[in-house]
C-alpha cells in the first residue's frame, strides 16, 4: 500500500511530497511524523517483530528496519539522524550520522544504530529510533584549476580557528 507524506516547510504554501510505501512488516505502525509544530525531523519507527525485540549489547550495532520505502523527488535527500533523547538516556546513536537516502533509492529505510552506552538497549516494535530530515541538494560541477583563491584561513585544518 502506498501513502503520500506531505512535508510542510514552516508554512502552508511550501511542501515537498514524498511518496511512502508501507512494507508488510510495517503494517499497523504509524508513518514517520513530526512531534512538534516546528520540528525539523520526522521520527522513524522500529519495525521489528512484536514478539522479537532487538537487544543491542554495549558496543553492538544493528540495522533496524522501519517498514517503509520512499520515493523522494529529484533534488532532495533524506538524512537519518540520531534522536537526542535516546543518545542521552541510553547511549544509542546512528552510526553513520547523518545517513543519506538518495532520491533514486527505493529499498527499505533502515537505521544503523549503535549502543555506546554501558547497558544493553532493547529496541521494540513501534519505538521511535531516529529522525529523518528531508533536504534539498545541489549537484556540484567540479572544475579543476591550478591554484585556489587565497583566504585568511588558508590551509589551516583541525583546530586552526581556535576551537
Amino acid at each position: 500500500m502506498a501513502a503520500r507524506l506531505q512535508l510542510k516547510q514552516f508554512s502552508d504554501e511550501t511542501s515537498i511530497e514524498v511518496r511512502v510505501q508501507r512494507l508488510p512488516h510495517g503494517e499497523g505502525l504509524p508513518l514517520p511524523s513530526y512531534q512538534s509544530a516546528h520540528a525539523a525531523g520526522l521520527d522513524l519507527i522500529a519495525a521489528v517483530a512484536a514478539d522479537r525485540p532487538l537487544t543491542l549489547a554495549p558496543g553492538a550495532r544493528a540495522l533496524v528496519p522501519t517498514g517503509i520505502a520512499l520515493a523522494l523527488p529529484p533534488g532532495t535527500e533524506a538524512q537519518v539522524r540520531p534522536r537526542s533523547g535516546l543518545a542521552v538516556k541510553h547511549g544509542l546513536t546512528v552510526l553513520n550520522a547523518p545517513g543519506t537516502i538518495d532520491a533514486d533509492y527505493r529499498g527499505e529505510v533502515q537505521v544503523l544504530l549503535v549502543n555506546l552506552g554501558s547497558d544493553a538497549a532493547i529496541i521494540s516494535r513501534g519505538m521511535r529510533i531516529a529522525q529523518m530530515v528531508i533536504a534539498t541538494v545541489a549537484r556540484a560541477e567540479l572544475r579543476e584549476i591550478d591554484v585556489l583563491d587565497p583566504t585568511p584561513r588558508g590551509s589551516g585544518g583541525f583546530g586552526s580557528t581556535g576551537g
